[in-house]
């Protein structure tokens, strides 16, 4: 699936609940679900910075495509990158690159965070795109 087809899949989704308590639960169990990141990459320099819990995220490229782990100390911030993870695993750098995140505001996810979740919000998608642009260097 591309990015966009994911992001759309996720908008229906989210579509289905009628209020946000629904949602914050079904972010939850996406957060369950999450590829957990193995031990060994649990690390400060995975930590993303901006944010108001830990949020380590790992990134591999195979096949010229970019898997990506994490995990989080807080449940509704591990749903959160479970979400961008969801659709940033398993594409290609570039594709990345100029994904746009209006599926974010779709679903409206950053108005229903508080300011520091938000903020964490974008840094999550910074630090994502940041190895898109590493790898996508190493490709060319």
């Amino acid at each position: 699936m591309t990015i966009q087809e994911i992001q759309e899949e996720i908008v229906d989704e989210f579509s289905m609940f009628d209020d946000w308590m629904q949602r914050y639960e079904y972010m939850i169990e996406l957060g369950k679900s999450l590829p957990l990141i193995e031990e060994k990459y649990k690390i400060d320099t995975n930590i993303i910075k901006g944010c108001q819990s830990k949020v380590w995220v790992h990134a591999d490229m195979k096949d010229n495509k970019i898997e990506f782990t994490a995990d989080s100390d807080a449940i509704i911030t591990k749903g959160i990158i479970a979400i961008l993870i969801r659709v940033f695993s398993e594409q290609h750098p570039a594709d990345i690159i100029k994904a746009n995140t209006d599926f974010i505001d779709k679903i409206g996810l950053k108005e229903h965070l508080s300011p520091t979740r938000a903020n964490g919000l974008v840094s999550m998608i910074k630090q994502l795109k940041m190895y898109a642009i590493a790898y996508q260097t190493q490709l060319d």
